[in-house]
């Protein structure tokens, strides 16, 4: 790993964090529902994507209708029978996976299931008074507004020089097999976990649990649990030191903006050290986009949020590993779903 950062790497950091702290900036200003959708996705279409090109934009935005309509139609429909809804929900777990498996649209793909995981957990507690219209209109909205900062960052902070391709892996087919089955199985049952118990305050739970599957494999997903965890760890205690250093001056918008600021930014250098992909730092990054987006207010400050949210993701994680290597173990027991690491 690189120690030394690049022009590039401090044109990303700046970009981060900007996007980050003007989509939080703009839905807490404007007082719109749901800002943990205008803070978290900058963070994602900035910290995953170094670039943004055309089909990058064409993949985000086909991620800002799918989940909209999935969550629209199955509860529109279905929102009464929640046996019927888990195995829709599954289907569609599973039409994602596949994209991201094959590589073409793994950005669709994955953009598509956080925005998804985030609208069916609040959707599936409608009952409690979560509107799910102002939910996806949320979720437009925000996917939209991170388009929009993120264009116009990539012209206020440009790369200084072009940017080498990643190579592409290659797949045999039973190797698509697994990762479709297992993180589908994965994704179904902590969708259905949090369905079946009272669980509405943890939502970061139920992120960690679908993040961690983003590597599509055992191997992979254990590394991702582990950094996941660790980076929650991290960022939940650098959200407490701001908190604690703001005090009184948490509602004030300037400096909780700036605090988030600096917070990104900071981060984002160990994110872009380690590659640019979903380790230790980027966790650090969506704790502080979860955490202030959801968390932060003049009601409530993320004191008692940062402390639950790392234990309640550490149990999540556990509990996600541990299917996913009943899973991994299952399937490899036949030629037809083994996964060529055979780990």
């Amino acid at each position: 790993m690189e120690s030394q950062l690049s022009k590039n790497d401090v044109q990303q950091m700046l970009r981060i964090a900007s996007g980050a702290t003007l989509g939080f900036a703009i839905s807490k200003a404007l007082d719109w529902p749901n800002p943990i959708f205008f803070t978290l996705y900058p963070i994602l279409l900035l910290g995953l994507v170094a670039v943004l090109n055309g089909h990058i934009v064409r993949q985000f935005l086909a991620a800002t209708i799918f989940p909209a309509a999935t969550v629209l139609v199955i509860y529109g429909l279905f929102g009464s029978h929640p046996l019927l809804i888990t195995p829709l929900i599954a289907a569609t777990f599973a039409f994602l996976f596949w994209q991201m498996s094959k590589g073409t649209l793994y950005l669709f793909g994955a953009f598509s299931l956080v925005g998804l995981s985030l609208q069916l957990h609040f959707a599936s507690y409608s009952s409690d008074g979560i509107d799910i219209y102002s939910l996806v209109i949320s979720n437009i909205g925000a996917i939209l507004l991170a388009l929009i900062i993120a264009s116009a960052l990539h012209i206020v902070f440009p790369d200084e020089a072009p940017r080498t391709p990643l190579p592409k892996a290659t797949k045999d087919k039973a190797s698509i097999r697994h990762e479709v089955i297992l993180c589908t199985t994965v994704a179904t049952l902590s969708f259905a976990v949090f369905q079946t118990f009272d669980l509405v305050d943890s939502i970061s739970a139920q992120a960690a649990s679908v993040l961690i599957l983003f590597p599509l494999c055992w191997k992979g997903a254990t590394m991702s649990g582990w950094q996941r965890a660790l980076g929650t760890l991290i960022g939940c205690n650098l959200a407490l030191l701001a908190q604690l250093i703001l005090l009184n001056y948490s509602d004030t918008l300037f400096f909780a903006s700036f605090s988030l600021w600096i917070l990104v930014f900071f981060i984002s250098r160990q994110h872009v050290l380690g590659g640019g992909g979903a380790g230790t730092g980027f966790g650090v990054l969506t704790t502080f986009g979860i955490l202030y987006g959801q968390s932060l207010s003049p009601q409530q400050d993320i004191i008692y949020s940062a402390l639950y949210r790392f234990s309640s993701v550490v149990v999540a994680i556990a509990l996600s590993l541990c299917v996913i290597y009943v899973v991994h173990r299952a399937l490899n027991a036949y030629q037809a779903t083994r996964h060529h690491t055979f780990y």
